[in-house]
C-alpha cells in the first residue's frame, strides 16, 4: 500500500499527509482551495491551516479530486463530517471499489443522524471502510511528537496493512475491529469538549470539569452500547483518550469555542473569527437526536445542544444539570 490519497488539506489532513510520507508512502493531498494547494507545492507549507510546519517536498497537493485519487491504493477521508456525503459522491467516480477508505473526520451527519461509515455504506456499497480516531492534535502529530491512535476496520488483514502503511516510531496506530465505537467516541467527545470549555470560561472550577468528563464518558458509553459499540473501545484511545485530550488541551477547537461561550461571546461571533471547523457545534444536535431515537439519556450533550442551537442561557443550563436527582454511581 504505497500510494496514499489524503482528501482534505486542513490541519488534520495535512498532518496525516506528513504521517504517510514519514512512513515512506507516496502522498497526494487534495485541497478544496487552489491557493492552499499552491502554497503547499511552492512553499512546502500549509500557511492557511498548519503554518510553521515544513512539509516534505514530495507531498504533492492538488485541488482536483481526480488527480489526487489517481492510482491511490488507500484513501484517507479528512474533510469535515458534514461535507462527507458530497465528497464521497465526487470520489466514487474516481476511486475503484477495491480501494479502501479510511474515515478520519469525527462527527454524526446532521439530519440523517448517520455515522461516516454509514454514509459510505449508503453511497459506496461494497467498499472496505475503516476509521482513524484518537487523541491527536494535528500540530503535534505533524511535528513528530509521540502519538497513539485507534485504527478500526472490520477486516483484521486490512487493518494490519493500514497500520503498517501509516505507522512509525512516533505515530502508533492500534488496530480494532470496532468501527462503530471508534466513531461514537470521536463524535461525542467534541460535544463534551465544548461543555468543558464552557466550564473553564465560566470559571466553575477544576472539580466541575473532572465531574463533567467522568459523567460525559458515561453518556458516551451509553450511546455507544446502544449503537452496537464495545465498551472497551470507548474506554480506549478513541473514547476516553480523545475525551481527556480534548477536554484539557487548549489547542482543542471545540474546547476553545466553549471557553469563548463561557466568557460571554456569542456563537456567531466566535465562528466569524475562525477559518477552521469545530465539529462539536454541528454534532451536538445530531448526537442529541440519535440519543433520543435510541432512547439513551445524555443530559450533558443535550444541555450543550440547547445552548448552541435552542437559545438556552448557559447559567440556566448549568442549573438544570445541577438540579438533576441524586443517584448511585453507575445507576442510570
Amino acid at each position: 500500500m504505497q500510494k496514499i490519497a489524503v482528501i482534505g488539506a486542513g490541519a488534520w489532513g495535512t498532518a496525516l499527509a506528513v504521517v504517510a510520507r514519514r512512513a515512506g508512502r507516496d502522498v497526494r493531498l487534495w485541497a478544496r482551495n487552489s491557493r492552499v494547494a499552491k502554497a503547499i507545492n511552492e512553499r512546502h507549507e500549509n500557511t492557511a491551516y498548519l503554518a510553521g510546519i515544513e512539509l516534505d517536498p514530495s507531498i504533492l497537493a492538488t485541488n482536483e479530486i481526480e488527480e489526487a485519487a489517481k492510482d491511490a491504493e488507500a484513501v484517507l477521508l479528512v474533510t469535515p463530517a458534514q461535507h462527507t456525503r458530497a465528497i464521497v459522491i465526487e470520489l466514487a467516480a474516481h476511486v475503484p471499489p477495491s480501494v479502501p477508505t479510511l474515515v478520519c473526520a469525527k462527527g454524526v451527519e446532521e439530519g440523517a443522524g448517520k455515522l461516516m461509515s454509514e454514509v459510505l455504506a449508503e453511497l459506496a456499497p461494497g467498499r472496505a471502510v475503516g476509521v482513524l480516531s484518537g487523541p491527536t492534535f494535528a500540530r503535534e502529530v505533524a511535528r513528530g511528537l509521540p502519538t497513539a491512535i485507534t485504527l478500526a476496520t472490520d477486516a483484521e488483514g486490512l487493518g494490519r496493512t493500514l497500520v503498517k502503511a501509516l505507522g512509525s516510531a512516533t505515530f502508533r496506530p492500534y488496530w480494532s475491529s470496532d468501527v462503530i465505537g471508534a466513531q461514537i467516541g470521536g463524535a461525542v467527545k467534541n460535544v463534551l469538549a465544548i461543555a468543558c470549555g464552557i466550564v473553564e470560561g465560566r470559571e466553575l472550577g477544576d472539580n466541575a470539569r473532572a465531574a463533567l468528563i467522568t459523567r460525559g464518558l458515561a453518556e458516551m458509553v451509553r450511546l455507544g452500547l446502544a449503537k452496537g459499540a464495545r465498551s472497551e473501545t470507548l474506554y480506549g484511545l478513541s473514547g476516553l483518550g480523545d475525551l481527556a485530550l480534548t477536554c484539557t488541551g487548549r489547542q482543542s477547537r471545540n474546547m476553545s469555542l466553549g471557553m469563548a461561550l463561557g466568557a460571554g461571546e456569542t456563537l456567531e461571533a466566535v465562528l466569524a473569527k475562525r477559518n477552521t471547523v469545530a465539529e462539536g457545534v454541528y454534532t451536538a444536535a445530531s448526537v442529541t437526536a440519535l440519543a433520543k431515537r435510541l432512547k439513551v439519556e445524555m443530559p450533558i450533550a443535550s444541555a450543550v445542544n440547547a445552548i448552541l442551537h435552542e437559545g438556552a442561557a448557559i447559567d440556566e443550563a448549568v442549573a438544570g444539570l445541577l438540579a438533576r436527582p441524586f443517584k448511585a454511581e453507575g445507576v442510570e
